[in-house]
């Protein structure tokens, strides 16, 4: 009788839904295999309904399918087939090898500054942050119905977002030839977005957060997704916005390549970075660091609990050098301290960048423990925001962001 019930209930929501978000999760679409990764070395093959399931239990992993299809999947041993031995499956010829291989790339390790060279403008630069136009962004990008990344509102969120950054680097898109790319993934149309200001050379520096929400009872409700990850985003459009001004007065020039990125899919189990950063590594392309803002704008867990106002450092699975320079970079520029925590396998696109090779972090709104309980659902809301959090984010984004694509970094690389 309470399945019935709630089975009711979830229908006349879904029914009450906007037109394009019904076909967001259904039919075949729910059905469709999919490879996953839960950890290192750790891989299943389970449906896109099930995805949705192992996210509502707390359950984090990435899915790979667009990298390791599932054929290859079981040829190379990472799962077996039904009813066999996995054993029996495993083939070690020289290609399946190679490819085994090129699944666990080494991340290289770089000299990250041990001294700040750009605390003037910086400090400058932190001291304009307008909290008025943050509140704004985010007041437009939660008032899509859901953006998730297989319905239609998600892909209108998407378009929202590339005319914002294009709005944003006019000041500068004529003299630094700024390149914003759509990436187009295989099975969604939601875009990942890529704003890349060139420096001196091709080397990248990159600030990264997922555009992408969802509702983890049914993918078709509401999901404003506020704090995961419309804060997250939002820290980065303001962290743009001030980097913008100091190249187009002529404060700043950036040496290495600094690029914003927007994730697609995050939700869907990193989708839309694994298929960035894959793509980079295809092309042979140099990642100095990756920082990943997701979930910036919760301080009350904390709060409530009698601790300090702080930042969360992720500590497992980002990388060690990347994460000394980032708390030099706090202990300089903000207001609050860090608290080092942990978040597990996956639990964010930096892991994207790591797999492929490239050294990454991730800074969350505090330790994990105390982070936004209203997640995944409609009450992940802007009145839950504080905006004070969300700059002192906005600071540290400015400052890894002037820093590491100011400074030439090969220089100091081991």
């Amino acid at each position: 009788m309470k399945v019935f019930s709630v089975l009711t209930i979830c229908c006349t929501i879904v029914a009450a839904s906007p037109l394009g978000n019904w076909a967001a999760l259904s039919g075949n679409d729910a059905l469709e295999l999919r490879l996953i990764k839960l950890g290192p070395q750790e891989y299943s093959i389970i449906s896109e309904l099930e995805k949705v399931s192992l996210r509502r239990r707390g359950k984090k992993f990435m899915d790979v399918t667009n990298q390791i299809s599932i054929e290859e999947a079981y040829t190379l041993g990472l799962v077996s087939r039904p009813q066999t031995s996995l054993w029996k499956q495993m083939l070690f010829s020289a290609s399946g090898a190679k490819q085994i291989e090129m699944m666990n790339k080494p991340v290289k390790e770089y000299k990250y500054p041990k001294k700040l060279s750009y605390k003037s403008l910086v400090q400058d630069l932190n001291d304009q942050i307008d909290k008025d136009s943050i509140y704004e962004n985010l007041s437009q990008f939660t008032s899509f119905y859901t953006r998730y990344y297989k319905s239609k509102s998600g892909a209108e969120s998407s378009d929202w977002l590339y005319e914002k950054v294009n709005h944003l680097t006019k000041p500068i898109s004529k003299d630094y030839e700024v390149n914003i790319t759509r990436v187009h993934h295989k099975g969604w149309d939601q875009t990942s977005l890529i704003v890349s200001i060139p420096g001196n050379v091709t080397d990248k520096v990159v600030v990264g957060a997922h555009q992408d929400s969802i509702h983890l009872l049914l993918p078709q409700l509401r999901a404003p997704g506020a704090d995961d990850d419309g804060s997250g985003t939002v820290t980065t459009l303001e962290a743009l916005r001030l980097v913008v001004q100091a190249i187009s007065t002529g404060q700043f020039s950036p040496y290495n390549t600094l690029e914003f990125h927007y994730y697609s899919a995050e939700e869907g189990g990193l989708l839309g970075s694994a298929d960035v950063f894959a793509r980079y590594y295809d092309s042979g392309a140099v990642v100095l660091s990756m920082l990943q803002q997701d979930m910036t704008g919760y301080s009350t867990g904390s709060k409530n609990q009698g601790i300090e106002e702080h930042l969360g450092l992720i500590t497992d699975y980002t990388n060690v050098g990347l994460n000394g320079f980032l708390k030099l970079v706090i202990d300089t520029y903000n207001d609050i301290p860090y608290h080092e925590t942990e978040c597990g396998y996956a639990c964010s696109d930096h892991a994207s960048a790591l797999e492929n090779g490239y050294p990454s972090a991730f800074i969350i709104e505090s330790e994990f423990k105390f982070s936004n309980q209203f997640i995944h659902s409609s009450m992940d809301t802007i009145e839950k925001i504080d905006f004070d959090h969300v700059a002192e984010h906005v600071k540290l984004t400015v400052g890894y962001a002037i820093e590491l694509s100011g400074t030439n970094i090969l220089n100091k690389s081991n």
